[in-house]
């Protein structure tokens, strides 16, 4: 099973970062919340922190936990960890892996078709938020 670091990031207005897979990927075209594949003999923070740096070219802060979720893809099984994150320069952010992004709201997430396992953390964000 992959671990996958996940970055729920908020900004001033209570968004939420979220970046469309590229074409040519597993899962392309589809939306998803930022981060990836936990590496050997890192933390999921450090992980987490990885990530964003190398998708989105900033630094960010990991919060708190959320939630996981374990989903069977035909590319392999999955676990995401979710955290909460901020960015801290995100005046620079720059998609360097997803071909958009976009900050929206809890409400507008329908609006974006998602893997199926980020489907698990919209309904977690709908019902907490």
């Amino acid at each position: 099973m992959k671990i996958v670091g996940t970055a729920i990031i908020f900004n001033e207005n209570n968004e939420i970062l979220i970046g469309q897979r590229p074409e040519g990927k597993d899962l392309a075209g589809l939306w998803e919340f930022p981060g990836g594949k936990l590496e050997e003999g890192e933390t999921i923070e450090q992980c987490i922190i990885r990530e964003i740096n190398e998708e989105l070219c900033v630094q960010c802060i990991v919060g708190k936990f959320l939630m996981e979720v374990v989903k069977e893809y035909k590319h392999g099984e999955f676990k995401l960890e979710v955290y909460e994150a901020k960015l801290k320069d995100k005046e620079n952010l720059k998609p360097m892996v997803h071909q958009n992004v976009k900050w929206v709201r809890v409400d507008e997430l329908d609006d974006y078709e998602f893997p199926p396992a980020d489907i698990d953390i919209i309904e977690y964000l709908k019902e907490k938020l």
